[in-house]
């Protein structure tokens, strides 16, 4: 454990994992005086034209001297990091803070009262090992962060000009730059404001390292399953007969400490048996692990010195089992990252590849799936099971003619070669059930599969979000090229499952899936809703509209598709009975005229049993040869089909049949594959999530922007908000809390409750006005006020309880004189309590109209949410509330006033007058402006917001401010901490 320096106490919040470049890790840490010996062999490892352009000399060694400085920090002007792989240093950067005159600051003389200087000099060191890797650049973002906590807005370094790889590290970081070339060096200076090209380089950079990462574990060239079983049997032996089923393209080692010192082989399987990874001779990319919980230590710490790339931990016994389980969980991590290794697990169910190069099967399903265009994520391993039983059953694709009597089944495939060719209609790219997730997560498929080229859609079962920021940042990438179809488990339990550490949210179920739906991610409810979206949207190209032509040979069933459809909100058309004589040609015929229509944007083919000689492989022939050959517009459209109890028919049309094409070729004609599905309902809103997505993906072509206003007054807000969470003059200096330190709004967020006057204050600085409202503590007060604003007026009691509760009769609306303002004063007095217990307001009335609220609050993992519905019960009652993330766009704020379940009242509902949406679409932007551009502003809540034909008023509002929530999406890119 690294012990303080010299001067102030140690930051442990600087330490950090990282994903390198090529999807290794490695940790950075603060450089501490027991780092000497570190430091010198660190030294000692790099080459001499190295070190001659960090030093610009010959410079063989350091001096202790030397050693002292780079050791010591003061953590404030003088600070050093270091990058490690298994405890060693891989590279350092250091920064010293300097003057105006380019002087060390702690040594300068210069206004030694005034403020500390904002510049400071910065050099980094790689071992020529490692160079390469992005760890210059992973190391220049998190000193950077370092710098900006400590005061410093910018950096100078001077590099030799023959120095090309330092160079590019600062100038593709993204930051504003100045270059100088002076003395046979050039000197770089640049600003450490986070901009948006340094963020997009950050992001970048991101992406592509925890790709690679994820894609090192599934394309391992060799794999050992440490504790293997001596007979058949177990996990480890399990997994091992599953790898070679599945037909794994790798190398294939069995590792189990108990073997007998004479073995070489596992027989019957005939791979190489090993007592220990260290006497595998070569190289293991991946370890599957499948000993007892307290073996693992041991079991890493071999894996980690042989090199091993990352591990698959099957092993239960961590954070599910209890407080014990979850350290033991942390250690395991922290051990794994040590060495560079990403961890899936522990408690993982375990990983699939089916690309023909891989065939990786490291898990405990008994087969192969077949190989598709879906890849599948999975907290759960039972879900994974049921997911991996209903996607093999929705359609077991083409097949090896075996005979004369037909085509064999999957069960009939003699092994891995009969799958080499396959491509099922639910067939699979990829398969991660990370169990509790400690490590590898679903952010990091998701930056998998947003470039993979062999994943079209992305299906994900998820119990937790461990950072919904990031979460919806990367879903909306990923989504703006293929679909991505989440359910979310532990939905109103409110918390994760126990084998999950991740920081909480205080986030509303509701709210969660209006934040999925603006990133463009489908949100379904079921595991089935989930299988069945993806085999749709895997097989069929995307509708350009809600129009869904309807035909078959079943009125009813027809008819039920029908409502299904309107109950989605798709607009059909009228069914087409064929009626139950129709034969394959007529479904043909129907089909290819529908597919031809350019009223109808996507068909459902019903069909029930008919009584003749066809069969379902003539029916499925008829379909997939009516969509395959459709002209024009018609072969862009969906087609699915609804059957009540026709067997063969599914397969049929799944292709079960099918002889597999060459590896690269192109299909023949009447080959295109058919999702079916056992019931209308099922199928349609299959059909209304393609819907949904397509119209997302045309919709964030042109997101929107986020307008300007001239009359906003941005420097006086944040002027205001300085004043109002300033201590109290005298108060002792308190530390800045760490980000999760507990406060009483949540993970490190404290704040205050703004009064009346200062909340109005600050919403008008960004135009928004409040209608004023005046205290009445007795009648002659209510009087006055009411003389002063004008009748008619109304009286409210502000008290908590009463506040925006009219059902309590705590308002008197549309007083039009002092008669009626006294009478009204002394009934709720009479009947609520003391005038001083009720907070009594008078305040003009405002123009008729309907009723909103508007709220805006800081949740610590999602960000700012902006949220609308109409005050009272449709809200409160109903929950009929929709969301946006901040910043809101204007396309955002149309949306949110038109997706809740009321809207239509703010459009002329029953005949009544619409009301400015507009102004209304107005307020909500400003809004998202003010917490946008001050997070200190924890809280907006504007209640009631009465919306009238011109115009709105804004007759209540509370405001809340606290020190700004950590903002981990914009520091520096490392991994979860545990």
């Amino acid at each position: 454990m690294p012990s303080p320096s010299d001067h102030h106490a140690y930051p442990t919040h600087w330490e950090a994992d990282v994903v390198l470049r090529d999807g290794g890790t490695a940790q950075i840490r603060p450089i501490t005086p027991d780092d000497a010996q570190r430091l010198v062999s660190f030294y000692e490892h790099v080459s001499d034209e190295s070190k001659y352009y960090r030093f610009f000399a010959p410079y063989p060694r350091l001096s202790d001297r030397d050693v002292h400085r780079f050791t010591h920090h003061d953590y404030v002007d003088r600070v050093g990091l270091a990058a490690t792989v298994g405890g060693e240093f891989i590279a350092t950067v250091r920064y010293d803070r300097i003057d105006e005159d380019g002087l060390p600051a702690h040594l300068s003389a210069a206004s030694p009262a005034g403020a500390p200087a904002d510049e400071a000099e910065v050099a980094f060191l790689v071992q020529d090992a490692h160079q390469g890797r992005g760890v210059a650049s992973a190391l220049l973002e998190h000193i950077g962060a370092v710098a900006r906590e400590r005061g410093i807005r910018r950096f100078a370094a001077e590099v030799l000009p023959a120095n090309t790889k330092m160079i590019k590290v600062f100038t593709d970081a993204g930051y504003t730059q100045k270059r100088s070339f002076d003395d046979g060096v050039v000197r770089l200076e640049f600003d450490l404001e986070p901009t948006e090209a340094s963020l997009a380089v950050m992001r970048a950079r991101e992406q592509r390292a925890e790709a690679r990462s994820v894609q090192r574990l599934l394309t391992p060239g060799s794999v050992a399953v440490i504790g293997t079983g001596r007979a058949p049997g177990g996990v480890g032996r399990t997994v091992l007969r599953n790898l070679l089923d599945g037909g794994f393209t790798g190398r294939v080692h069995a590792v189990n400490h108990a073997f007998p010192e004479d073995w070489t082989r596992l027989e019957p399987d005939g791979v190489p048996a090993h007592r220990s990874l260290r006497e595998v001779d070569g190289p293991v990319d991946l370890a599957v692990v499948a000993v007892p919980a307290a073996q693992v230590p041991a079991v890493v710490a071999d894996c980690g010195e042989h090199g091993v790339q990352g591990l698959v931990v099957l092993s239960a016994g961590y954070a599910e089992s209890g407080p014990e389980g979850r350290v033991r969980q942390r250690d395991l991590v922290r051990q794994a990252r040590t060495y560079g290794m990403r961890v899936i697990g522990p408690n993982a169910f375990g990983i699939i590849n089916t690309a023909e190069g891989v065939r990786l099967n490291a898990s405990l399903s008994p087969r192969l799936p077949l190989p598709g265009r879906i890849g599948l994520f999975t907290q759960s391993g039972a879900i994974g099971i049921a997911l991996l039983s209903g996607l093999h059953r929705r359609g077991a694709g083409p097949t090896r003619p075996t005979g004369p009597e037909g085509t064999a089944g999957l069960a009939d495939l003699a092994g891995p070669a009969d799958l080499a060719g396959l491509a099922g209609l639910a067939g699979l790219s990829t398969f991660v059930s990370t169990g509790n997730r400690a490590d590898v997560s679903g952010n990091d498929l998701l930056q998998y599969w947003h470039e993979d080229p062999q994943t079209d859609v992305a299906l994900m079962y998820l119990e937790s979000i461990g950072n919904p920021r990031k979460f919806t940042r990367l879903a909306r990438r990923t989504a703006a090229v293929k679909p991505v179809v989440v359910v979310k488990g532990a939905r109103h339990s409110g918390s994760a499952p126990t084998g999950h550490a991740v920081p909480t949210t205080r986030i509303p179920d509701a709210t969660v899936s209006d934040l999925l739906r603006q990133a463009g991610v489908l949100r379904v409810d079921t595991v089935t809703q989930l299988t069945d979206a993806g085999v749709l949207l895997a097989s069929q190209p995307l509708p350009d509209g809600p129009r869904v032509a309807i035909l078959g040979n079943s009125e009813s069933l027809g008819l039920l598709t029908y409502d299904a459809c309107l109950t989605e909100g798709l607009r059909p058309l009228p069914p087409r009975d064929l009626t139950t004589a129709a034969s394959p040609e007529d479904f043909h015929r129907a089909l290819t005229g529908a597919l031809d229509d350019d009223a109808c944007d996507a068909v459902v083919v019903t069909a029930i049993p008919w009584v003749g000689d066809a069969h379902a492989a003539d029916l499925a022939a008829a379909i997939r040869t009516a969509a395959t050959g459709a002209p024009g517009r018609g072969a862009a459209k969906p087609v699915a089909v609804v059957h009540l109890e026709i067997p063969g028919l599914a397969e049929a049309l799944a292709g079960a049949g099918d002889p597999a094409p060459a590896p690269g070729a192109e299909p023949p004609d009447g080959t295109r594959r058919i999702p079916a599905y056992p019931a209308a309902e099922r199928v349609v809103r299959a059909l209304a999530e393609a819907v949904r997505y397509a119209r997302w993906r045309r919709e964030s072509a042109e997101p929107g922007r986020v307008p300007e206003y001239d009359d906003i007054d941005e420097a006086g807000a944040a002027a205001d908000i300085e004043v109002l969470l300033a201590p109290p003059r005298g108060a002792p200096h308190q530390e800045t809390p760490p980000p999760d330190a507990p406060g009483p709004d949540g993970p490190g967020v404290t704040g205050i409750e703004l009064s009346a006057a200062d909340t109005q204050r600050l919403l008008a600085r960004y135009g928004v006005s409040v209608l004023p409202a005046l205290p009445a503590p007795d009648p002659d007060s209510a009087v006055r006020a009411a003389g002063r604003l004008g009748y008619p007026v109304a009286l409210k009691a502000t008290a908590p309880q009463l506040r925006h509760r009219t059902d309590l009769g705590g308002v008197r609306l549309a007083l039009g004189g002092e008669t009626e303002l006294r009478r009204a004063y002394a009934e709720l007095t009479a009947h609520l309590g003391p005038a001083e217990e009720l907070g009594l307001v008078v305040q003009r009335m405002a123009p008729r109209g309907v009723d909103t609220v508007v709220r805006a609050a800081i949740d610590p993992g999602a960000g700012a949410v902006l949220s609308f519905g109409l005050a009272g019960a449709p809200s409160e009652l109903l929950g009929d509330t929709a969301h946006r993330l901040v910043p809101a766009t204007d396309r955002d704020a149309a949306e949110l006033i038109r997706s809740i379940r009321t809207a239509p009242l703010l459009f002329g509902w029953r005949g009544s007058k619409p009301v400015d949406t507009a102004a209304l679409e107005e307020l909500l932007l400003r809004v998202s402006r003010l917490v946008d551009d001050h997070p200190e502003v924890v809280a907006v809540d504007l209640e009631p917001v009465v919306v009238a034909q011109r115009g709105l008023s804004v007759l209540g509002a509370s405001a809340r401010l606290a020190p700004p929530p950590v903002r981990t999406d914009l520091g520096p890119r490392h991994l979860p901490a545990y």
